[in-house]
């Protein structure tokens, strides 16, 4: 009689998580490029639904918005203030072109308003699983 055994390993989740977390806008940018992306400066913007000017990046072609606040504690109060869905923040009402993804980390609130998978798992790499906003 002959048996065979047969073993399932569960496959992880493709996207890892990130190893430690990213402090700032420098990190984040670096931690990006270790990644393979190509990430570039476009200039600074403002929104009204936070305090501190914010950068505006291409990841792999794709707009991000990054925002540093002074503390990390600053940075969890206006964390706090996103619905799930990412539909408001703070008092003001958004309605996105896109599906918005927003991450948090160290200092720093991310918001990519698009579906490009590459993006998204990049930041989920770099920055962990998303705050607010709609899943792919």
């Amino acid at each position: 009689m002959t048996v065979i055994a047969a073993s399932c390993i569960a496959e992880r989740d493709s996207v890892e998580t990130a190893a430690e977390p990213v402090g700032g806008y420098d990190g984040l940018l670096s931690a990006l490029r270790e990644h393979g992306s190509t990430v570039e400066f476009v200039g600074p913007m403002t929104q009204p639904f936070f305090v501190p000017e914010g950068r505006v990046i291409h990841v792999d072609g794709q707009e991000v918005q990054v925002f540093e606040f002074s503390s990390a504690q600053e940075m969890e109060t206006a964390a706090e203030t996103i619905s799930s869905d990412g539909s408001s923040i703070g008092t003001v009402m958004i309605s996105w072109v896109a599906a918005p993804h927003i991450y948090k980390s160290g200092k720093l609130v991310v918001l990519y308003v698009g579906d490009e998978d590459g993006v998204v798992q990049v930041l989920e790499t770099v920055l962990g699983p998303q705050i607010a906003g709609r899943n792919r």
